[in-house]
Formats: C-alpha cells, structure tokens, sequence
C-alpha cells in the first residue's frame, strides 16, 4: 500500500523589502540592518542620521517599483557608524625598462561606514 503524499508543493517565499539607493554617485543595495561601506562623506559625524532619497529600484513584497529616475516619496535612512574608515593600501609600481626609473606610490581610500535603519517606500 502507497503512503499518502502530498500531490502539490507549497512553497512560500519570504519577501525582504530593498531599494537600489544611489550614494556619492556609486550604486547599493540597501536592506534593513545592512552594513554598507561608502566614499567618504564629507562633515558627517559619528551617530549622525542621514537620508538619501535618490532611490532607483524598491522591491516591496516582491512588487517592484522602478524610477524614472528615482522613485517619488522612497528614502534610505542611515545611521552613521564610524565617519572616517581607510580601507587596504593600493600600490602603484611605475618603471620604465633600461633607464633605471622606477617609482612605487601608495593609496588609501577613505570610507564611511554606514547601517542602514529603514527603507520608506
């Protein structure tokens, strides 16, 4: 005898609501509770809350919005973590052959490191 088995799958799908935000001209993905390293802001202090309306995509229950441009009324509130983080060094290594030149520089990028608190749509 043939146990009974279900016929039908039911799958259910947990929906986590996120916008593509544009910050100091570089794109993100921005999710509730999500850390996001950006360029350096410039007068932004530690705890400080910022907003960024320039919201591109929202995704709400999986019902997507997209903007032409932005998308009207959506924001991405943040709260500043830490104001000034350098990330890895970066080493440039110029030489030209035979001549004996050779030149080494070094770069850090500056970052702020943001959390983000909510996305309003």
């Amino acid at each position: 005898m043939i146990k009974d088995h279900p016929t039908e799958l039911t799958y259910t799908f947990i929906y986590k609501m996120y916008a593509i935000v544009e910050i100091n001209g570089q794109q993100f993905k921005a999710e509730a509770g999500k850390k996001l390293f950006v360029h350096h802001i410039q007068n932004a202090e530690n705890g400080a809350t910022v907003e960024f309306d320039k919201v591109l995509l929202v995704d709400k229950d999986g019902n997507i919005t997209v903007g032409v441009p932005t998308v009207e009324g959506a924001k991405v509130v943040c709260q500043i973590v830490s104001s000034l983080v350098k990330g890895d060094k970066e080493l440039v290594f110029h030489k030209k052959r035979r001549k004996g030149h050779r030149k080494l520089n070094g770069h850090r990028q500056q970052f702020t490191e943001l959390t983000i608190t909510e996305v309003v749509a």
